[in-house]
């Protein structure tokens, strides 16, 4: 075969998004027969950041890499743990001094996939210039098998990163708004896109989030703690084929997945 899939999976957001993911993942992978199975992690420790045992338990369940976000250090227990060399990443675009690394580089059957994790900027405070991160980044690369999970707020600049990036990596997947959008692509160039993957958690919620929490936020604008709904959840994916010879995208798909089947 020419070609080989990439498995995306967004944002994991709690209990919910963990139970439909270890439910669900084994009858994807069975299906899609990807070489890469790829999934955020960064809201499956009770809907913001993620522990090293979730992190364990993900990797047991044949994922290959975990990319994270501006939740990453959220449990301060996983700052060590990022530190271990695993395949798992924070942004990259944080001081040098902040645990872990911002990519890394996994191989299977011969081809080397480098997964990069950079924050964006509009609407989240403290990260550096993504772009600029970006080309610091590719300078390193070894290989043309790129997937960078762009964890970003505003549509506008996760879409004007897409346009950057076409044609110099696999693809730019983005991620954080949970919601997943219908305008995945292959852009010039072969680079697979699509502004927001979606979210794996439950799906009568407020982007994972208990409804009646969120709605009497915004009804009182009082404070308010949020908490993870206690609902069944879906998987929000995409898959990617990619030519093995040039690491360029032929196509992307949408997937969304329950314990019921496909949707």
């Amino acid at each position: 075969m020419s070609t080989y899939r990439i498995l995306f999976l967004g944002d994991i957001v709690g209990k919910p998004g963990r139970k439909a993911v270890k439910e669900g993942l084994p009858s994807l992978q069975d299906s899609l027969q990807p070489l890469f199975t790829i999934v955020n992690g960064e809201n499956s420790a009770g809907g913001v950041g993620i522990t090293p045992d979730i992190a364990e338990e993900l990797f047991q369940q044949h994922v290959d890499a975990i990319t994270l976000g501006n939740h990453a250090y959220n449990k301060r227990d996983i700052y060590s743990y990022l530190d271990l060399n695993k395949p798992i990443v924070r942004p990259e675009n944080v001081p040098e001094s902040c645990p872990g690394r911002g990519h890394t580089s996994v191989t299977k059957d011969g081809i080397e996939l480098m997964v990069i994790n950079i924050c964006g900027r509009v609407f989240l405070d403290g990260y550096d210039d993504p772009f600029a991160c970006i080309d610091r980044v590719l300078a390193q690369a070894r290989t043309p098998h790129i997937l960078l999970d762009f964890h970003a707020e505003a549509t506008s600049e996760k879409i004007a990163m897409g346009y950057y990036l076409e044609g110099r990596v696999t693809a730019v997947l983005g991620t954080h708004t949970h919601v997943t959008t219908a305008d995945e692509t292959i852009l010039e160039g072969g680079t697979a896109y699509i502004t927001d993957v979606g979210m794996c958690g439950p799906v009568n919620s407020v982007l994972g989030m208990d409804r009646t929490i969120i709605l009497e936020r915004f009804r009182t604008t009082l404070p308010a703690r949020f908490e993870v709904a206690n609902e069944s959840g879906v998987i929000s994916a995409v898959v990617i084929d990619v030519r093995k010879d040039t690491g360029r995208a032929e196509s992307i798909e949408r997937v969304r997945f329950s314990t019921a089947g496909t949707l």
